[in-house]
Formats: C-alpha cells, sequence, structure tokens
C-alpha cells in the first residue's frame, strides 16, 4: 500500500497553554495581530488577550463570528484586518471562528472577497499562500481539529454552499482546561464530529497507514472519555484526552480525507439549522451498515474500539447490523439530539438529496454511492432518530 500523509503544522498541547500566545506571537515577530472569538468564548480570549498585550504585542478583536464562517462575516473581518494593518491572526475558538480567522488571513495578502478563493477539486489554490502572515489557532472545543488542518470551510451566502479555502496553520495551541466551560450541546456535537473524520478515514477507499494508527486511537479515547465529559464537564482528564483525540481525528485526515458523512453534512448544515457535528453525524449508524460489507476488517476493527464483541467469520450484512447497533447505542449514550429538532418533515430531509448529487463526489467512500443510496440512509435515520420520537 502507498501512503501518502501531509504532516501538519506545528502543536503546542497542554493544560494552560494558551497563556503564552503571547510569547509564540513574538517567535513570529508579530507587532499587531487581530484578535477573532466569538462572544461564547470571551473569558478565554480574554486571558489570551493579556498574554499577547504582557509581550508588548498591539491587537485589534473582531467578535462578530456566526456559525459555519459566512462569507460576509469574513470579509468583514479582513476589512477590519486590512484597514488596522495587521501582520498576523489568531484565531480562538470552534470551527466557525477558526474558519473565518483563516479566511481572513488568506484576506490579508490576497484581495478580497473571500469567494475569489475558494478551492476546487484537483485544482491548485486560487490564492498566493507563499506570503501568508502567520495565523496561530487556538480550538476551544474538542472537535474540528482546524489546528492541524491547511484550510477552512466557508460558507458561501449567495449559492447557499459551504466551501473550502487554503490557509495553512503557523501553529496550534491546543488547551484542554479551555474546554472545560463547553456546553454539553457542543461536547457532544464537536466530540463525534471529530470521531467521525476519525472513521471516514479508516475506511477510506484510499487507505493510509499512517492515518489508520491515529484514526483508531482516536477512535478509542473518543468511545472512552465523551461518555465522561457529557455527563460531567469538568472531568478535566477525559476532556484532556478529548482534546488529544480532536487532533489526532483531523490529523487522520490528511491522507485520505472524510467521505459519506461530510459530504451530505455539507449540504445538510446548510439547507437546515444544524451545527456542523450534527450534519456529519446524524447518519452515522446508517452509514456503518451501508459500508460494513465493503469494508468488513476495518469496521470490526471500529467496532472493537467501542467495545462491542465482534464474531469471528461474521459475514457483511451480520456486521452492518451489529455496526448500526452499537453505533445508535454510543449515540443514545452520549445524548445525542433528535433530529426534528432541526429537519421539519421526511419530505424536507430527502428533497436535499439532488442538491447532494450535484455537489458532492463521495470520492473518498469505500462503497460506491447511488443517489437511491442517500435516500435510503435518510429513510432509516428519521425513522430511527425522528420518528422514536
Amino acid at each position: 500500500m502507498v501512503s501518502r500523509w501531509s504532516s501538519p503544522n506545528p502543536v503546542v498541547f497542554g493544560c494552560g497553554t494558551s497563556a503564552r500566545t503571547g510569547e509564540f506571537l513574538k517567535e513570529f515577530e508579530c507587532k499587531k495581530v487581530i484578535v477573532i472569538y466569538d462572544k461564547g468564548v470571551e473569558a478565554s480570549a480574554k486571558k489570551i488577550l493579556a498574554s499577547i498585550a504582557a509581550e508588548g504585542i498591539d491587537y485589534v478583536t473582531f467578535d462578530g463570528v456566526q456559525p459555519d464562517a459566512p462569507d460576509v462575516v469574513v470579509n468583514e473581518a479582513a476589512a477590519l484586518a486590512r484597514r488596522e494593518n495587521v501582520d498576523g491572526v489568531v484565531a480562538i475558538g470552534g470551527g466557525s471562528a477558526v474558519d473565518t480567522g483563516k479566511g481572513t488571513c488568506v484576506l490579508l495578502t490576497n484581495d478580497p472577497p473571500i469567494n475569489k478563493y475558494f478551492a476546487r477539486p484537483s485544482e491548485p489554490p486560487a490564492c498566493d499562500v507563499t506570503h501568508l502572515k502567520p495565523i496561530i489557532v487556538i480550538p476551544t472545543t474538542a472537535g474540528t481539529g482546524t489546528e492541524v488542518t491547511p484550510g477552512g470551510a466557508i460558507a458561501d451566502t449567495t449559492l447557499n454552499t459551504k466551501e473550502n479555502v487554503v490557509c495553512p496553520t503557523s501553529l496550534g495551541i491546543v488547551d484542554p482546561e479551555l474546554t472545560l466551560g463547553l456546553p454539553k450541546s457542543s461536547t457532544i456535537a464537536t466530540g463525534i464530529d471529530a470521531m467521525c473524520h476519525a472513521i471516514e478515514a479508516f475506511i477510506s477507499n484510499e487507505p493510509n497507514c499512517f492515518s489508520d494508527l491515529l484514526a483508531e486511537t482516536g477512535i478509542s479515547l473518543i468511545a472512552q472519555n465523551l461518555p465522561k465529559v457529557v455527563k460531567d464537564g469538568s472531568d478535566l482528564k477525559a476532556r484532556e484526552n478529548q482534546m488529544r483525540a480532536a487532533t489526532m481525528c483531523a490529523m487522520s485526515i490528511l491522507g485520505p480525507y472524510c467521505n459519506i458523512g461530510h459530504d451530505t453534512g455539507a449540504v445538510l448544515c446548510m439547507e437546515f439549522p444544524m451545527v456542523h457535528g450534527i450534519s456529519v453525524s446524524c447518519c452515522l449508524p446508517e452509514i456503518m451498515r451501508f459500508v460494513a460489507p465493503s469494508t468488513p476488517e476495518k469496521v470490526s476493527r471500529i467496532l472493537r474500539c467501542l467495545g462491542a464483541e465482534v464474531p469471528e467469520g461474521i459475514d457483511g450484512e451480520a456486521l452492518g447490523d451489529l455496526a448500526y447497533d452499537t453505533f445508535k447505542a454510543f449515540m443514545k449514550s452520549v445524548d445525542y439530539p433528535n433530529m426534528k429538532q432541526f429537519i421539519p418533515s421526511r419530505e424536507a430531509l430527502l428533497a436535499t438529496v439532488p442538491k447532494i448529487m450535484e455537489t458532492q463526489t463521495f470520492h473518498f467512500s469505500p462503497r460506491h454511492v447511488e443517489e437511491s443510496d442517500i435516500v435510503t440512509l435518510f429513510n432509516q435515520m428519521w425513522d430511527r432518530n425522528c420518528a422514536e420520537a
């Protein structure tokens, strides 16, 4: 097997590391930075701002982050950064804050708007990435893993689609203490998003020996720790393990990337009021049943990471049923939400299928995906997750 894996940027991991942000900015020789965060992490942001000021570095703040990093918000943040003549970016928060920061970083050295630089599959980056200013990413959730990924996702508000931009991270600061105040709903959504990263990388039709090591370890850590932090958000050891897992799971997709869950979720989160982590995971039991016959050895290993007993010689159909039951039970154990909170009807859900097939390729899926397959997955998810309410 030939494996091609992109080694991520430097990462500083450990409790209290965010208090050294100013020190790290000084290493990048930054004089003035824009600090981007959402209002929900203001307390953490203030501590980080204090560390920046302590090193004599000037800063301007932007706290207008919105879910899914809309292009108009990115353009607004970048306009502020350009007016203030900053020479670096610090992004604090979940995926939306970090993606807003990455989009802003792109526009510091590339003319706006950000829509000019949406990356397309198999095409070189539209923006010049050779002269980007430093960007430090400080996650406050254990899920997106954008502290180790070379890009971000931006919402195109005109086309109502989720698009990608290329922006390598200069440094990731992963401080588990920043997740202690994370609400339960965000803990669930981001934790299962991280698991989806690892699962999709692990079952990819372009397997990768480096990714497999990271993914399998990440899945095990989340299986052991996500139920703990959902039950007790103050469990710092479990929070630390979740943060470690989230970073590893994101690193696992730097070879094979994601597939069915993220392909469908990219559309669902734009059509319904669903956060990213829920949109990519809502069909997880159904997806595992669907792919089990095509990659039985990998699915068996995933199930063992979740504590399931997998009989020797089990056939693909039975393995799929076991995978479905195992993931259904796991999602119940972490109080996974009911989709009726977000999706008004089965008809509304199925109405998204044509757009999914039009905009997504399912390139990395271990099994060929037809439109009828997505219809089946969605119907099964609706029956499981909505009809039981």
